[in-house]
């Protein structure tokens, strides 16, 4: 079955009457429907799954979903527990509403500190984010983190964050991280600013999913070398760097690849 940004891609593909053009140069090119990279580049034998206690939800800004070079997908590639909404200022739609108000949910919106007021600002997850908990009545009782992340450009991000009042009941995370973002595939002039999936292994990381953390910065990685080679017309390198760490943390064979 597609993931959460897949299907929010086909909704957009199928309801948009005019769409940009999101490929870089002409001839627009065939992709693989479900990596969107071309077919001599296609990586969906690769793709590892991780199910993890912490989930996400995508708030997705215009158009973002049908862009190749989102992240957002890879971070539904990879955690299996990963909503994805269309963002709109005049509606929201109510299962994005009823997932929030969902009892198992944790929510907390990841956003830089400066923009949100102070008293809604944290650093750190509650408690009650932690590892997963050691018994079945533990786990039932305990709420799991829910990342609302805010995909789309910079001015894209802060417009969603300044104008959902409804996301105002939630606690910010500001992330403060000790790293220079390593994504290459849309230019940026500030370093801090971290692609979506960078942002979700911080997140992990901070919920105590070290491992998944690791495996969706390889599988950034890889997604990454993959892009650039496919834009430069040069054929994949599955013995570089990236490749080899994602079979290290991932093997294949230990989720083999099913199509969605």
């Amino acid at each position: 079955m597609p993931h959460a940004v897949a299907r929010l891609r086909a909704t957009c593909l199928a309801t948009s009457l005019t769409r940009p053009h999101l490929d870089r140069g002409p001839p627009r090119k065939d992709r693989c429907p479900r990596c969107r990279l071309i077919p001599s580049h296609c990586l969906c034998a690769l793709q590892p799954v991780v199910p993890t206690r912490a989930g996400f939800c995508l708030l997705m800004a215009a158009f973002e979903s049908l862009k190749p070079s989102n992240t957002g997908w890879l971070v539904a590639d990879v955690v299996p527990d990963t909503a994805a909404f269309g963002w709109s200022r005049v509606a929201v739609d109510p299962a994005l509403l009823a997932l929030l108000d969902d009892p198992q949910w944790q929510p907390v919106v990841v956003f830089p500190a400066e923009f949100a007021a102070p008293e809604r600002v944290v650093t750190t997850l509650a408690p009650t984010s932690g590892p997963v908990p050691a018994s079945v009545e533990e786990a039932v009782s305990t709420p799991r983190p829910l990342f609302i992340l805010l995909d789309g450009t910079w001015s894209e991000a802060c417009k969603i964050f300044r104008k959902s009042p409804w996301l105002n009941r939630f606690p910010v995370l500001s992330l403060h991280p000790d790293q220079c973002s390593r994504y290459r595939l849309r230019r940026s002039t500030h370093t801090h600013h971290f692609c979506t999936a960078e942002v979700a292994a911080l997140c992990l990381a901070m919920a105590g999913e070290a491992h998944a953390a690791q495996v969706l910065g390889a599988w950034l990685d890889v997604f990454s070398s993959r892009y650039l080679r496919a834009r430069q017309s040069v054929p994949p390198d599955a013995e570089d760097d990236a490749h080899q760490r994602l079979r290290a943390l991932h093997p294949p064979a230990a989720t083999p690849f099913a199509p969605r």
